[in-house]
Order: C-alpha cells, then sequence, then structure tokens
C-alpha cells in the first residue's frame, strides 16, 4: 500500500517568492493521486497567507502565532501529516513537473529514508548541494585552502564539488534543505527537528541522526529544482547564525572538546576574511560572545513599554498588557507602569486619596517579575506637567531610574514603545532601536490632563516617533499630515482562548445570584467614557431586567442605589471576567459622544464577541466594519430600544458567528506585526 505524501512548504514573509513555488508543486503533484499540499507560515506579516489563499486554496494552512524557526515550522508540518511521507520545500524552491514522481522512487529504494533532488540556481547554473559530515580537521581544510579547494578532498572539506558525484545517483552524508523527502518510516524513527538552532544546521543533524539510524540519503540527479537561496552570503546576521550553528552541532554530537576544536578553525575562517566582509566579523563577534544557543531575531534588542496604566491595579486587558505579554514569549520585556499625566488634586480629580495610596503601593514594589521575560517597574514620578522646571526635573528622575532597570537587565539597545504622551521628555535621549508611539488614545482629551502641555508632548512623539500605530483609523487619518508613511494601523487583539463562553456551574455566585435577563458591562467605569444617564435610562426602562456593572468607577455610584435592577459588582480579577460576562444575556457598550470615543476602539467589542454575546452599543467611528454583527444606537431611545430588541430576538448572528468573527485576531498575531515593523528599522 503506497504511503500517502504532504508538501511541507514553510513560510516567512515570502510573499515575493511562494506564488512560483506553489504552482510548480501543483504542477508535479497531478500525477501523484495521494498528495496534498501544508503551507506552514511563521507569523508573516506581508501578503504570503494572501497569496497562498490564493493560489492554492486547498491547501492546508497551519499559521503559526510566532516565528520559532524553520525547524518548529517543519515540526508543525510533521504534525499535521502524520501518517505521510513528507516533502519539505523552502518557498523559493521551483520544481520540474516530474521531480516528486523521481523523488519518490528513490525513496522506495532499500535502505532509504531520505531523497533529493538536484538544485540549481536561478541562473540555471549548479548548485553544490552534497555534503559530508561536519568536523574540526574540514572547518580547518576550509579555512585555509577555502570550501571549492578543500572539498576536493574528502577529509579535507565539507562541500562535495566533484562534477561527476552531481550527475550520478547515489549516498550522501546530508544535502542542503531547500528540498527533501523524507519517508513516514524514517520520521517514525528518527522523530522531530531540534528547533533549537531556529537557522541553519537543523537539516544536518536530522540527516545525520537518521543515517545513524540506518536510514540512508539518497541523491537523484533526475529529479530536478531550482532554488533561488542567496539570504545567507548576503545577510551578517543570517551567515553568523549559520556559522556559530556549525559549532553547536559538532558540541551536540561530539562533546565540549570537539567542539572547541571547531570553534578555533570557524574562528580562523572568519579571521581571516573578516576585511572582505561585514558578515564575516559580525560571526566573529557571535563567535567571542558566546552564546549557547542562538539568539531569535531581534532578541538581542529587548523592549521597554511606558504604559498608560498600572500593572498592580489597573485591568491587565489593555492593549499595552496584551502586546507586551505576547512579546515576551521570545523578547525580554520591561513594563514601566503608568507615570501619569498630572498630579491628582481635588477639584480636578476623583478619590485622591486612594489614587495616590495605590500609587505609592505601586512604587514600593519597584520591580517585579510576574511572569517569565517579563519585567514591571513603577518608578517614583513628579507628575507636574505643567512647570517647564519640574517636568525636566521628573524626565532626569524617571529616567535615570529606568536606565538603572535597562541596565540590570541587559537590555543595551531596546526597541522603545511609548503609549502615555508624558514620557517623551524621559525616552528623547535614551538610547534605542527604534521608538514606537502606541497611539491607542488622544491622550490630551482625558478631562483631568493639561491639555496645553499634554498635546504639546503628543506633537513631539509624532514628529519624532519611527512608527506610529494607530487603533482608530479616524484618529490615523486625522494625524496623518504629522506622520506620513510612518502611521500604520495595528487592530486590537483579543484573548480568543480566555475569552471563551463558560457553562452555568461556573458562573460566580455572586452574578448567579442576580435574577436575569442580565444586560451587563464589563471594564473601567470612567465618567469622562461612560454615560451614566443613558445606564440609568435603561434601568427606568427596563424594571425587569438586571443590569450588572463589573469594574472599578470614578464616578459617584450612589446615584443607582435606588434601582434594585442595578448591580454594580466592582472591581473583578482578570481571570474572572469571560466567567462574569458568560452569564449577560446582552452586553452594552454605553459611550459618552465625545472626541475621546470618536478616536477609540474599545478591546471589549472583540472579547464580548468572543463570548457569543449580543452587543450593542453607542455609536462611533471604528464600529463602522461591525454593523453586521453589532446592533449601534445614535441616542438614548435608540439605545434602549436596541436593548429591548437583543433581549427579545438575540443576537444579529449565532454565538458561534460571533465568536468565529474574531478568532483571527490573536494578540500574538497583533504582537507580531508590531514586532516585525519595530525592529525592520
Amino acid at each position: 500500500m503506497t504511503v500517502p505524501l504532504a508538501v511541507v512548504v514553510v513560510t516567512y514573509h515570502s510573499a515575493d517568492v511562494v506564488e512560483e513555488c506553489l504552482r510548480s508543486v501543483a504542477v508535479a503533484l497531478e500525477s501523484v493521486p495521494d498528495g496534498r499540499v501544508v503551507v506552514v507560515d511563521n507569523a508573516s506579516t506581508d501578503d504570503t497567507l494572501d497569496v497562498v489563499a490564493r493560489v492554492a486554496p486547498d491547501a492546508q494552512v497551519v499559521a503559526r502565532p510566532t516565528n520559532d524557526g524553520f525547524a518548529a515550522g517543519v515540526n508543525a508540518g510533521f504534525a499535521a501529516a502524520p501518517d505521510c511521507d513528507v516533502l519539505v520545500l523552502n518557498p523559493d524552491v521551483r520544481l520540474e513537473p516530474d521531480a516528486i514522481t523521481l523523488l519518490r522512487a528513490a525513496l522506495a529504494l532499500p535502505g532509504t529514508g531520505i531523497a533529493a533532488p538536484r538544485l540549481f540556481n536561478g541562473d540555471g547554473s549548479r548548485q553544490l548541494s552534497l555534503r559530508r559530515a561536519p568536523n574540526p580537521l574540514r572547518a580547518l581544510g576550509e579555512a585555509l585552502l577555502g570550501g571549492t579547494r578543500a572539498g576536493r578532498t574528502g577529509a579535507l572539506g565539507e562541500l562535495v564539488v566533484d562534477q561527476r558525484r552531481y550527475e550520478t545517483a547515489g549516498s550522501a552524508d546530508w544535502v542542503t534543505g531547500a528540498a527533501w523527502l523524507i519517508s513516514r518510516e524514517c520520521r517514525n524513527a528518527t522523530g522531530t527537528l531540534e528547533e533549537r538552532y531556529f537557522l541553519y544546521s537543523e537539516e544536518t543533524e536530522y540527516m545525520l541522526r537518521a543515517g545513524e539510524r540506518g536510514f540512508g540519503i539518497r541523491y537523484e540527479p533526475r529529479a530536478r529544482a531550482v532554488h533561488l537561496g542567496g539570504e545567507q552570503s548576503t545577510s551578517p546576521v543570517l551567515w553568523s547564525m549559520a556559522t556559530t550553528n556549525r559549532v553547536r552541532l559538532v558540541r551536540e554530537r561530539h562533546g565540549r572538546l570537539a567542539a572547541f576544536a571547531m570553534w578555533w578553525a570557524v574562528l580562523l575562517n572568519e579571521l581571516l576574511r573578516a576585511p572582505r566582509e561585514p558578515k564575516h566579523r559580525k560571526a566573529i563577534g557571535d563567535l567571542l560572545r558566546w552564546r549557547h544557543w542562538p539568539a531569535r531575531p531581534g532578541e538581542e534588542h529587548g523592549w521597554i513599554c511606558f504604559s498608560a496604566q498600572d500593572w498592580w491595579y489597573h485591568n491587565r486587558a489593555h492593549s499595552d498588557f496584551q502586546l507586551m505579554r505576547s512579546v515576551a514569549e521570545r523578547r525580554k520585556v520591561l513594563v514601566v507602569n503608568s507615570i501619569g499625566m498630572r498630579m491628582p488634586t481635588r477639584g480636578n480629580s476623583t478619590h485622591v486619596a486612594r489614587r495616590i495610596l495605590r500609587k505609592l503601593r505601586s512604587v514600593a514594589k519597584f520591580v517585579r517579575k510576574p511572569l517569565p521575560n517579563f519585567y514591571v517597574m513603577s518608578p517614583l514620578p513628579l507628575p507636574f506637567y505643567g512647570s517647564p522646571f519640574l517636568r525636566r526635573v521628573n524626565a532626569v528622575l524617571v529616567r535615570a531610574q529606568v536606565r538603572l532597570v535597562a541596565t540590570a537587565l541587559r537590555l543595551r539597545t531596546p526597541v522603545i514603545m511609548v503609549t502615555i504622551p508624558t514620557a517623551w521628555d524621559v525616552v528623547a535621549p535614551m538610547r534605542k532601536h527604534s521608538l514606537v508611539f502606541n497611539r491607542s488614545d488622544r491622550h490630551s482629551d482625558f478631562p483631568e490632563a493639561d491639555r496645553t502641555s499634554i498635546e504639546a508632548l503628543e506633537h513631539q512623539l509624532l514628529a519624532h516617533a519611527d512608527h506610529v500605530v494607530y487603533v482608530s483609523h479616524a484618529l490615523m487619518d486625522e494625524e496623518r499630515p504629522r506622520t506620513g508613511d510612518r502611521a500604520h494601523f495595528l487592530d486590537h487583539g483579543v484573548d480568543i482562548d480566555h475569552f471563551t463562553a463558560r457553562p452555568q456551574f461556573e458562573w460566580p455566585d455572586d452574578i448567579r445570584a442576580i435574577d436575569g435577563p442580565r444586560i451587563g458591562f464589563f471594564g473601567a467605569l470612567d465618567d469622562f467614557v461612560v454615560d451614566f444617564d443613558l445606564l440609568e435610562r435603561l434601568a427606568v426602562e427596563l424594571p425587569a431586567a438586571s443590569i450588572v456593572l463589573i469594574g472599578d468607577a470614578t464616578h459617584p455610584m450612589e446615584r443607582f442605589d435606588k434601582y434594585p435592577n442595578v448591580h454594580w459588582l466592582g472591581f473583578r480579577p482578570y481571570d474572572t471576567i469571560p466567567a462574569y460576562g458568560s452569564a449577560f444575556d446582552v452586553a452594552i457598550m454605553p459611550w459618552q459622544d465625545n472626541s475621546w470615543i470618536r478616536h477609540s476602539n474599545p478591546i471589549k467589542l472583540k472579547e464580548y464577541l468572543a463570548l457569543g454575546l449580543p452587543v450593542v452599543s453607542t455609536d462611533f467611528a471604528e464600529l463602522a466594519g461591525y454593523t453586521d454583527r453589532v446592533r449601534a444606537a445614535r441616542g438614548h431611545a435608540e439605545f434602549v430600544e436596541a436593548v429591548r430588541q437583543s433581549l427579545a430576538e438575540g443576537g444579529l448572528r449565532p454565538a458561534n458567528a460571533l465568536r468565529a468573527s474574531v478568532t483571527r485576531y490573536s494578540w500574538h498575531s497583533r504582537a507580531a506585526e508590531l514586532v516585525a515593523r519595530a525592529e525592520s528599522r
């Protein structure tokens, strides 16, 4: 019985090359009735997946949330095709029409576990793709003689250069990993690729491991493919990773003594060629600053985020925290808690004493590590932004504290993301890889802010940030004259796994005790965004329904004491919010009509939809893309009627369809796009 075939194409920012690859695969599979295509994408932020959907609509797509390297992509492809022989392809490979048929025939030969085709460059010249097992002597030979000369003698070179070997079928210790067909039997015996290499040497290690288990590497010259390649030879980062991974491979296979000899041989090679090209100088630096395993791209930078919130007492669903938690899965992150926009004072702020006390408690924590790779610090600020002198003093004070912590965490040249405008004075002179202004809100519209001072700081960030990211198209379009092509729309994400509807037995006792139907809201009950008059009207006109409000409030909630159907539960931990939301019959967003809301994009909208809830909202610009799922109202009477209709008829779509409409908006995908932009500079 023939084993089915899966062609696994691993992509990362491959929009320019993957189309021709997939078209060549489609032709080559015409004679393979049991073949299928699996595209594994390593969190591309270009149009790769759109190209795949257009060119190969029947392909199975595995969209990974992060770029964990080539080996991780191949392993994901293996997992998607557990019972298949697998042809692994780079996206810049173009197969000849009979290549797959010929490779399968080669794979069927006794003792064969992996079959590889003959490779050609884009200009038709031959690629030298056959290799001998790496060792220190061969690395030394290549350092002194060059790869081509050393390759003429088997003991002195890893590269097979004899053209006769490329004309006839035969075996090799390993082959370059642009195109290789692995049998199911070989996969079962050999396992998965070693992901710690990230890129380069992972296919070498796998093929050598397969050979040790009795599965030969078969070269079939009649099977042909074009491999464009070339990135490694032009990129110092990729060259250095390939160079240092050669040492790691020998260490893992032969121990530290052999690795030490390999390190010297590889270092000699780079030293002799350092005057020619910067890639060799980069490799020397990385060989001398040795890491046990290679850093992921961008990992050396790390991130510092000046948040508009405080991790210790604000809702951790805010975009700052969600994005940075996802970034921290692959980068070291330091979140600087809000340094404020003014000192809370009576007459200008609510709950003054409570606000000052909670900030002092936060400052007392100074630096903590609540999650792996994720650090939070609370500097002591002097939030007197109306005084130029005190503003400068505050900037020096906060910057000194942040620099101290950044130095301790070895964040030498971080990406700096600023959400709160008052951080401009702090970050302006700081060393950084790039500066990102997270324009999630127009903070100068905040009622308690010194509008003139905050607006001036916003203008500085708009003028000097390398990237300005928006969640509101309206605000982005309005500020386009200041930002030009540095402006990017980055829609909010949703923690789709967290915001899953809970069964009734998991609902908290306090909300189960409230009679239904329940009209619910969770989030900050801030008096400058929530229309409390509208909430009161709901209570009056829908006395048979319970209005459940969950969140900290800056508005006097005593006004609702006279309404028995209004239940303010106060602040609830983020972990419990989906269980509370699951008890809602209708979710509401009762916003005020002001500049803050007109330029906003509330995260809770996607959270409500992820729970499959009917949603009613006052109208605002960013809601235009949701009118098929959300009932929008332009006044109090319209809002009350929309809630009444939702209670009677349910949502505009079934609950599962509402949830499905936001599943692709993961915070992982948002963070991947942010990282790609910020680290490209």
